[in-house]
C-alpha cells in the first residue's frame, strides 16, 4: 500500500517506464534502454504503414531519432511513441542473441 496526496492505493507503487537511450539500428529497429536498466530492440517496420509514421520511411529521417523529457521523438517532438509501446513490444536485448 502506498499512499498519494492522502489517497491510499493497494499494491506496490510503480515507477513509470522512461527511455533513458535509444539508437537506431538496420531494417528500421530502435535499440532501446529504460530507467529499469533493461535494453530492448523495437522493430519499427508494421508501423510505418500507419499515417503518423510515414515520415520515418526516410531512412535518414528515422535515423534522426532522439530522447526528449524520456520520449522518443523525431522531427522537433512532431512524431513520438509512448515509451510504454516501446517496453511491451520490444525485444529484451538477450533474448534476440538467443533466438
Amino acid at each position: 500500500m502506498y499512499i498519494i496526496n492522502g489517497i491510499a492505493y493497494a499494491g506496490e507503487q510503480t515507477v513509470p517506464v522512461r527511455v533513458s537511450g535509444v539508437r537506431p539500428l538496420v531494417d528500421y529497429r530502435l535499440w532501446v534502454r529504460f530507467n529499469t536498466g533493461e535494453a530492448k530492440v523495437f522493430d519499427f517496420t508494421p508501423l510505418l504503414d500507419t499515417p503518423g509514421f510515414t515520415p520515418l520511411r526516410d531512412e535518414a529521417a528515422f535515423k534522426q531519432v532522439y530522447i526528449d523529457y524520456g520520449a522518443t521523438v523525431w522531427n522537433d517532438g512532431e512524431i513520438d511513441i509512448a515509451q510504454e509501446r516501446l517496453y511491451e513490444d520490444g525485444v529484451a536485448v538477450g533474448s534476440i542473441a538467443s533466438a
